[in-house]
């Protein structure tokens, strides 16, 4: 059953995230002013523990003072089995307020981790008195978090959207892995896509309730049609848009997860064609010599709003 939802989920749009290590405030500059559509300081697994605090500053600093332009402004706090996620959440957001749009919660387990996070937010909220929200984004990357991604996709009106963490995911299920998101000889050997279940999982429960949803990070920057090739499988199976790690990765991942003009222009014509074909009193119609119906009628509308 889907969640009950006081308060939509906003509209955003996030076809690339570009993720920047909150230690290194040159790059978090130039990440606010990069093409992505979302930019998250990252507390989590690209800052040593030694760095952490001084991390929390920078995130603090770049929220206040750097301009985001349109960017969807988010940050990574470590993990709730961390002794760094309180102080994330009550330094960073007792500072920001609503400087920032969207917290990403890494391995998320199960929807009492949401409730925490949610529930101190609120705390903040109340005590600081911010009048806007910040939303959640649940990333899945254990086999706890896929076992339950059911139930943690419903925990929270706070909730945005889910994201797939393909690297902490292979080790929690012990799955061989060369690298975080590239395909290597382990997949040549396997008969399929090794992540189509969880992926398809993530991609299930976000569109049952209202949710976005992001492929994981493709370490290879260099390997620009290993990334390429990801993105389309991603975009394939109904993901949003994908995580980056490199300002070269943006342009393939935005262009990948946006309706091209031709995929527009067809499904305009198809809703055109059920348009007159409803107004003839038919059920059907004939576009480009195929049947359409009022499933080809839902996903060209997909398609539809997902371009305006």
């Amino acid at each position: 059953m889907p969640r009950f939802e006081p308060y939509p989920v906003p509209a955003r749009v996030e076809r690339s995230m570009l993720f920047v290590p909150a230690s290194n405030p040159s790059m978090i500059a130039k990440a606010a002013a990069s093409a992505a559509d979302a930019v998250c300081i990252d507390l989590e697994d690209s800052v040593s523990d030694t760095e952490k605090p001084a991390a929390r500053s920078n995130v603090i600093a770049a929220f206040q003072t750097l301009d985001f332009g349109s960017r969807i402004r988010m940050f990574r706090m470590n993990a709730l089995d961390s002794p760094y996620a309180y102080r994330d959440l009550v330094d960073v957001v007792e500072a920001v307020g609503d400087g920032v749009d969207v917290l990403i919660l890494p391995k998320s387990s199960c929807a009492s981790d949401v409730h925490f996070v949610d529930t101190l937010l609120t705390q903040i909220e109340m005590h600081c008195g911010f009048s806007s929200r910040i939303g959640i984004e649940a990333q899945i990357e254990s086999a706890a978090g896929f076992v339950n991604v059911a139930e943690i996709a419903r925990a929270s009106s706070r909730l945005e959207g889910l994201i797939f963490g393909p690297g902490d995911y292979a080790a929690s299920l012990r799955m061989p892995a060369a690298s975080i998101g590239e395909m290597d000889e382990h997949d040549a050997l396997y008969p399929g896509h090794r992540w189509h279940s969880v992926m398809h999982a993530i991609v299930a429960n976000a569109r049952a309730n209202g949710l976005r949803c992001m492929d994981g990070p493709f370490a290879g920057f260099k390997d620009a049609a290993g990334f390429e090739r990801s993105c389309r499988i991603a975009r394939a199976m109904g993901f949003d848009g994908k995580q980056c790690i490199h300002p070269s990765q943006l342009a393939t991942a935005t262009a990948i997860f946006s309706p091209t003009a031709e995929e527009i222009a067809q499904a305009q014509s198809i809703v055109d064609a059920w348009e007159s074909a409803k107004t003839a009193g038919r059920g059907a119609a004939n576009f480009d010599g195929k049947m359409i119906d009022a499933a080809s009628l839902r996903m060209a509308r997909v398609i539809l709003d997902r371009a305006r």
